[in-house]
């Protein structure tokens, strides 16, 4: 049986991104495998994005047999993955940040006010600076860059 929608200014076969939230609710409820590997990609692609949020918000209206389920472990992963890249983009822009200075990392976590160890773990990823300690970091590697 193949989707369609009623009422709505939207085709079954326009982009995920463009379906409103009716239209994702009758994928959800009434659509197959097809449709909501498309509205997982589509959450994959933006984990925060409208697609992401209208498919939370229907969760909690609606439990789609077996789709619910499968649909809040797509947003959930999609979400720790992309935090995952976050903090790794991070790490990748403080060692960036710390070799245009020129500094050891001990030397540069004096500069920014901190310990070499907690530098160490922004220099990983295993933790994100606030925004002030990285445009600190930022300033630090500006005055200094050869």
């Amino acid at each position: 049986m193949t989707l369609s929608f009623r009422n709505i200014d939207v085709r079954v076969e326009d982009p995920v991104s463009t379906w409103p939230q009716e239209g994702l609710l009758t994928a959800l409820e009434r659509g197959s495998l097809r449709d909501w590997r498309r509205i997982a990609s589509e959450i994959r692609r933006q984990p925060w994005g409208r697609v992401a949020r209208a498919v939370e918000e229907i969760l909690t209206y609606s439990q789609p047999y077996g789709v619910a389920p499968l649909m809040e472990r797509v947003i959930s992963t999609a979400r720790k993955q992309a935090s995952l890249h976050e903090a790794a983009e991070v790490a990748h822009r403080i060692r960036d940040l710390r070799d245009r200075s020129g500094l050891s990392t001990a030397e540069f976590a004096r500069a920014i006010g901190t310990s070499a160890s907690r530098t160490s773990t922004y220099l990983t990823g295993k933790v994100t600076p606030s925004a002030g300690l990285l445009v600190r970091m930022e300033s630090v590697a500006e005055q200094l860059a050869p």
